[in-house]
């Protein structure tokens, strides 16, 4: 018991340092080859962020335990909203005014939408992993696209005008890193994330079994707050730097990449038969979440904003659904 903790507890500080080291060396080459602030945030950022997920999902999905990769996806999700959003309002209330980030909740709904639809027989399959994938790589390239368009846009109309977004990408990424020392960084998150991701899923599947615990759970717990303290790191200090737009846009990043990816390795891996609770429990309350999170930061009469209240009603949904699941696994 001692050992897999102090395994757990090894992997998940050595996740949030190699996701940091990851980003930070991703970023520092694409800026270097020419790449534009909003565009590294949107697709390096976002993805990176998701980073330990999608380690984690292939490692547990190697070792045979796909279920643990469905419930690290869904819970860094349940997590990423009502833990790490509301503890960072409590923290910081946050104001949002972003135009782009409004065009991302859409997309968001929309992933939610096709995902469920593809595991709704209850089996995530070969070609739902493909599936997936290659939406992933979909949304990345119109990100991608959408950034662009952005910089042309304002360069044709001579504009210095800058969504908030963008501004804090810009002030964010570094700027003064080479790129031997990004490339040796990206190399280094790489490892480091591979050998902590097999650290934190050996100690969790160990105590699983230990005490009889099914490894959807471990997964939707203590995998996914592991998981997620990259994104609860980066949004606290966001909100800290009044950068708020980030610190939403942080959470919305990674929530799409880890429905698509992080639920897309195990997919191509292995393949799945989910538990029911999956889609009568899990499912809708990530989608619960979101709703609440558009409500929230979305702005319809001008910034939408995430006040102490609000960040309070998060933490109370969150603990409910943790009390929940302890009940149900007795």
């Amino acid at each position: 018991m001692l050992l897999n903790s102090i395994a757990i507890l090894a992997g998940f500080i050595l996740l949030v340092w190699s996701a940091d080291r990851f980003v930070l060396g991703a970023s520092g080459i694409a800026l270097n080859f020419g790449v534009s602030p909003l565009i590294i945030g949107l697709t390096i950022v976002g993805f990176g962020t998701s980073a330990p997920e999608m380690i984690v999902s292939g490692v547990a999905a190697y070792e045979g335990t796909p279920n643990l990769a469905v419930g690290n996806a869904l819970g860094s999700n349940i997590t990423n909203i009502a833990l790490v959003l509301g503890i960072t309002a409590l923290v910081s209330p946050l104001m949002v005014n972003s135009k782009i980030l409004k065009r991302e909740y859409p997309i968001m709904f929309l992933i939610m939408i096709i995902v469920w639809a593809l595991l709704w027989d209850g089996v995530l399959s070969h070609t739902d992993g493909y599936i997936l994938i290659l939406g992933m790589f979909a949304l990345m390239t119109f990100i991608t696209l959408m950034g662009i368009q952005e910089s042309r846009h304002k360069k044709n109309n001579h504009t210095r005008d800058e969504d908030p977004l963008e501004q804090e990408f810009a002030e964010e990424i570094p700027t003064d890193i080479s790129t031997a020392r990004a490339f040796l960084w990206l190399l280094v998150g790489l490892v480091i994330l591979l050998v902590s991701s097999r650290l934190l899923v050996w100690g969790a599947v160990n105590i699983a079994h230990e005490y009889q615990v099914s490894d959807l759970v471990i997964g939707l717990t203590i995998v996914a707050i592991g998981t997620s303290l990259p994104e609860l790191a980066a949004s606290i200090t966001s909100a800290l730097k009044n950068e708020h737009e980030m610190a939403i846009g942080n959470i919305i990043g990674s929530n799409m990449f880890n429905l698509l990816g992080v639920l897309g390795i195990p997919g191509i891996m292995t393949g799945a038969i989910l538990e029911p609770s999956v889609l009568d429990r899990d499912y809708p309350v990530m989608m619960v979440l979101s709703v609440l999170l558009f409500i929230f930061a979305y702005g319809f009469r001008g910034k939408g904003k995430i006040n102490r209240l609000e960040g309070s009603l998060l933490l109370l949904c969150y603990i409910a659904y943790m009390v929940v699941i302890y009940q149900q696994s007795l």
